[in-house]
């Protein structure tokens, strides 16, 4: 089935504004038979009592709690008014966010039941100063978060998947996302940082088990092509070292383009069958 499995919204604090129903009128136009909406879902209101760096990495970051019905909304009246022409599902990008995850559960759990398909990602990780920063707000304020490890690209790599593994790891209740999102974001600004090495022995045995996890959840990962197009990535996500773990595994790869604006729908679809 060709589809775009994590796309964004006009709601999205820091997308585009450009509508959303003509980025579903994008993917009828590309022959794409399914189309997943997974906007920001809020961030919990105390979160930044732990959080450092650009204000922006909260204020921008996702819906906020009254936009919510808005949201689930818009996406309900897509569902209807193009069920002839594509099936679209509606869901979260949900963050994981270490210490919150009762927090989470009880919001997926108020409004999971109105949605189909979900992605959990890890954003935001623990940086300088014992606090959670962005991971991928700007070059500016990765280097400030990391300043400790950006000489060690492999601890860096390891405080990373350790959050990622405690994501997949969480109990987020029968509403959990099913897709985890870009397993390899800490690799946004590789080449501007020279995080290029790839993942040590002692890392690939951290990605082994959470794969081994997603394997035995029946979960998926983001084949998320939007990193090819990020000026200091110029990879896809989650690259070839994990993809070729999970395809051992079976673990379903779902195509994203991560859009936030019209012409990101769709792109970089056809590169699939050369890199899996």
């Amino acid at each position: 089935m060709l589809m775009d499995g994590h796309t964004h919204t006009e709601l999205c604090p820091h997308g585009s504004g450009e509508s959303t129903e003509k980025m579903v009128q994008r993917a009828i136009q590309l022959g794409m038979q399914k189309y997943c909406i997974t906007e920001h879902a809020p961030l919990p209101p105390t979160f930044a009592t732990t959080y450092a760096g650009d204000s922006t990495g909260v204020t921008e970051a996702s819906l906020t709690m009254a936009q919510v019905p808005a949201y689930l909304a818009l996406g309900q009246h897509l569902q209807q008014q193009y069920r002839d022409q594509i099936e679209i599902s509606v869901g979260f990008e949900v963050d994981y966010l270490p210490g919150f995850e009762a927090w989470t559960r009880d919001f997926l759990a108020a409004y999971g039941p109105q949605t189909q398909e979900s992605i959990l990602s890890v954003h935001f990780m623990p940086g300088v100063a014992n606090k959670i920063w962005a991971i991928d707000l700007s070059p500016e304020n990765f280097g400030v978060a990391f300043a400790d490890w950006l000489d060690q690209p492999q601890q860096l790599f390891q405080i990373y998947y350790q959050t990622v593994l405690a994501s997949v790891q969480a109990d987020l209740g029968p509403y959990a996302p099913q897709r985890i999102g870009h397993m390899s974001l800490v690799r946004k600004y590789q080449d501007y940082f020279r995080l290029t090495a790839p993942l040590s022995a002692e890392n690939l045995k951290l990605v082994d088990q959470i794969l081994d996890l997603l394997a035995s959840q029946q979960r998926e990962l983001d084949l998320n092509l939007a990193g090819l197009y990020k000026p200091f990535c110029n990879d896809f996500y989650p690259g070839n070292q994990i993809i070729q773990r999970a395809q051992q595994r079976g673990i379903p790869l779902i195509y994203g383009s991560d859009a936030h604006d019209i012409v990101s729908v769709g792109r970089g679809q056809h590169l699939i069958k050369k890199l899996i």
